[in-house]
């Protein structure tokens, strides 16, 4: 197995950059989804009253104000002063967990779309420890069927989170 076919992995020139090239899509990526996320909250904090509900798509969707004192669907609302440092404790580990799978992957979309979900978690943790809370503003619902709230920050979650299953489901092992 002489020639460079039969090396697996890459080459060790290679290494530095395929890092750096990471490290570009994750700043870029999570920065984006950051500065978007806090941004919006902004807008809507600073536009609409406390619980306030503006129509956009009749019997569809809303544009809201709603403050979150719990984590996703409200879970742990009334969980009391720790569930903050909890909370954030929480995002912090998984945020430690997506970097060792940032450092893994091998591709860039697999890169791509856990720093999106990393962009999430920073965004929210950024409302977490500010106010003790997360603005929500995005309401979408069917008639009185409403979906709970949500932000960009959990978008950027959601889509990753469902796009790294796809991607893992149909992924097949290099013979």
């Amino acid at each position: 197995m002489g020639g460079r076919g039969g090396l697996q992995g890459p080459l060790p020139h290679q290494g530095p950059l395929e890092m750096h090239n990471k490290l570009k899509i994750l700043l870029a990526a999570a920065l984006s989804v950051i500065i978007v996320d806090q941004a919006t909250k902004a807008v809507i904090a600073g536009s609409l009253d406390l619980n306030e509900v503006v129509e956009v798509i009749p019997g569809f969707f809303n544009i809201v104000y709603f403050k979150n004192p719990g984590a996703a669907f409200g879970i742990l609302r009334d969980a009391g002063a720790l569930k903050t440092v909890f909370l954030s404790g929480v995002t912090i580990v998984a945020l430690v967990v997506i970097g060792a799978l940032i450092r893994q992957s091998r591709d860039a979309v697999t890169t791509l779309v856990l720093s999106l979900v990393a962009g999430g978690a920073v965004g929210n943790l950024v409302d977490r420890v500010r106010f003790g809370y997360v603005v929500d503003f995005l309401d979408l619902y069917v008639g009185a069927y409403h979906w709970p709230a949500f932000n960009v920050a959990d978008s950027a979650i959601t889509s990753g989170v469902i796009t790294l299953v796809f991607l893992f489901s149909f992924k097949h092992p290099k013979d």
